[in-house]
């Protein structure tokens, strides 16, 4: 049994605190603004804390983060490093910017505590499932302390290298992922517009190369008239191609492409749809 804090207990971050919990671990969350989930994990047994300090009395072994972006991560890092021991392992679950898990592994090696990156690949359904792809930045000795927990949580993980590996690793499946996506929407909307039999078109679909988890996992849903199999909101679909770009300016054709997917996202949040899923702009007016 260990001690693990978690921060970020949302739409992914619920169901790998779930995992936790059933591999009878004690853990301690943290609020933010979304309190649904919190007191679910928290009636399935967690402990809720006030404040971050209130970590310190803890003994924690591990804290997760699992947050929105790279200057969210930073700002509680500053914050939380103040008051953990440097027994406590870091384990970072957030999609960051292409330098921004660097910048945050060094918040902590200033309090010598040990960090890894692991963003993830999969949703909610996997996180809770505790089937997710990890995609693990750290130091050789950091990867081997954090695999007992990589374990609670990850059908399979990866060590792409030191820190900054696994947010570059992420950020380019994260790009071919929302590229997939964005061109199936555009595939399933034009598709209806022409009156086309979605069904046939689906069974089509999957015999060919078009074949992805992210077709199945929008069309199986809409096919039954629900349009959020995909859960990856517009407005992170944006943030992460902000970071794609930023990553691929060194290659111009593919920075084009990830701008092209951007501005499709981009277009969904300035039509007031940035916390709709996906899946869900199909049916977008």
């Amino acid at each position: 049994m260990k001690n693990i804090g978690f921060i970020g207990v949302g739409y992914m971050g619920y169901g790998i605190a779930k995992n936790i919990l059933k591999h009878k671990n004690k853990l301690f969350v943290i609020a933010n603004k979304n309190r649904k989930p919190i007191e679910k994990i928290v009636s399935e047994g967690a402990e809720e804390v006030k404040s971050f300090e209130d970590f310190s009395k803890k003994n924690l072994d591990a804290l997760f983060m699992c947050v929105t972006n790279t200057p969210i991560a930073k700002s509680i890092s500053e914050k939380i490093s103040t008051v953990l021991n440097n027994k406590t392992l870091i384990i970072d679950i957030t999609t960051h910017n292409k330098t921004g898990s660097i910048e945050t592994e060094e918040i902590f090696n200033e309090k010598k505590i040990n960090y890894v990156e692991c963003p993830v690949m999969g949703g909610p359904v996997q996180a809770e499932e505790g089937v997710l792809g990890g995609i693990v930045g750290a130091s050789d000795e950091n990867f081997k302390k954090a695999e007992p927990y990589f374990n609670i949580f990850c059908k399979d993980y990866f060590h792409f290298g030191p820190v900054g590996m696994g947010a570059r690793s992420k950020l380019l499946n994260n790009f071919l992922t929302l590229g997939n996506a964005a061109l199936i929407n555009h595939m399933a909307k034009s598709a209806k517009d022409l009156g086309l039999d979605l069904n046939k078109l689906y069974d089509v679909a999957k015999l060919g190369s078009g074949n992805s988890a992210a077709l199945i996992r929008i069309f199986d849903n809409l096919l039954r008239g629900d349009y959020t199999g995909f859960k990856f909101t517009a407005s992170n679909s944006v943030k992460d191609l902000t970071y794609i770009q930023d990553l691929l300016k060194d290659f111009p054709e593919a920075e084009k492409v990830a701008e092209l997917n951007k501005n499709y996202f981009q277009k969904a949040v300035d039509d007031g749809y940035g916390e709709n899923f996906i899946s869900e702009l199909i049916n977008k007016k």
